[in-house]
């Protein structure tokens, strides 16, 4: 066959050869695959012969560093790669060039095609030489609440210092990560924003079981790509009613609203919910309460109000708090 003979003569490349032809091909199939430039480095020889020149068309690092075999090098791939080479003494980094220091008994001819090539590769990787920050990752997890309506979904970062709650798709154009699920999801209600959680209220047309994965994943890609989560200014969790009953807490109200933070709060919140005062009022010994995110219609939100919290507030202002009712955010 015509086939031995072809493929024999070929059996006296070297295997260097063939590996730096793989290397550039993995190296261009790279620069393909992102569409990044391939950085072109020019060799200049230096008065000094053990130093040669590998000069980039662009700026590496503002300021210069000089480098040793005793450096720390951990942020510094190429400089690592590049000592790999045991004839290596000095690298020194400036401007637009890696100035390279060898060993006497090296000459440049047999050895300055691999440092190049090592060091487009470097670059190709890390074009300001210091090795890049990989993206913080967003990981985001669902979990269930009382409320059968309401999935929350938990990111491992703090989303808002605060909370904000979204009732309509009118009124999520001031928290854009509302109106991106409003505008994705058909069956979304209603969107409640705190500290790293999203609880999202879904209407009666699906099962969670049916549409949980597409809404965690969506929440953790809008994350991932750094928009904005809300333009809307957070409510505080101090005061979480300041921007609805637009005057402060009186006294007695604040009390309440204290011991709700204290004993109430957080594990509420960790069903994807919230609990807030709403109003007091004295002739009746009332404390009103409005429900906000998973509490929202929840099914069990009344007995958790009659049985959990107008006990508690009885147990510690038994002259103040007779009744506890509850108001739908």
């Amino acid at each position: 066959m015509k086939l031995i003979p072809q493929f024999n003569q070929y059996k006296s490349i070297k295997k260097s050869t063939v590996r730096r032809v793989v290397l550039i091909l993995k190296a261009y199939l790279c620069k393909v695959k992102l569409n990044i430039k391939m950085p072109q480095i020019l060799l200049e020889p230096t008065e000094n012969k053990k130093v040669m020149k590998f000069v980039t068309d662009y700026t590496l690092i503002p300021g210069s560093v000089e480098l040793d075999r005793d450096s720390d090098l951990k942020e510094i791939p190429l400089a690592q790669a590049v000592f790999k080479f045991p004839f290596v003494e000095k690298i020194f980094i400036t401007a637009n060039f890696i100035a390279i220091a060898k060993q006497d008994g090296v000459d440049w001819e047999n050895v300055v095609d691999g440092l190049k090539e090592i060091i487009e590769n470097e670059l190709l990787e890390n074009p300001r030489i210091y090795a890049q920050k990989k993206k913080d990752e967003f990981q985001v997890f669902s979990e269930m609440t009382p409320n059968p309506n309401v999935m929350k979904f938990v990111s491992n970062k703090v989303l808002l210092e605060g909370f904000v709650e979204v009732k309509t798709k009118e009124s999520s154009v001031v928290v854009p990560l509302a109106e991106a699920l409003y505008n994705e999801f058909i069956f979304v209600k209603e969107v409640f924003i705190s500290d790293n959680f999203v609880a999202v209220t879904k209407d009666e047309t699906v099962q969670w079981n049916e549409v949980m994965a597409g809404v965690q994943a969506f929440i953790a890609d809008y994350l991932q790509a750094g928009k904005t989560i809300s333009d809307a200014r957070p409510q505080s969790h101090h005061k979480p009613v300041e921007n609805l009953i637009s005057r402060d807490y009186t006294e007695t109200e604040q009390k309440i609203s204290d011991i709700l933070n204290e004993y109430v709060a957080p594990a509420v919140e960790g069903d994807g919910g919230k609990i807030s005062l709403i109003e007091y009022e004295v002739e009746t010994k009332t404390a009103k309460m409005l429900l906000q995110g998973a509490c929202s219609g929840c099914p069990s939100s009344t007995a958790t109000l009659k049985g959990g919290i107008e006990t508690l507030l009885k147990q510690f202002l038994p002259e103040l708090v007779e009744n506890v009712e509850a108001v739908n955010g």
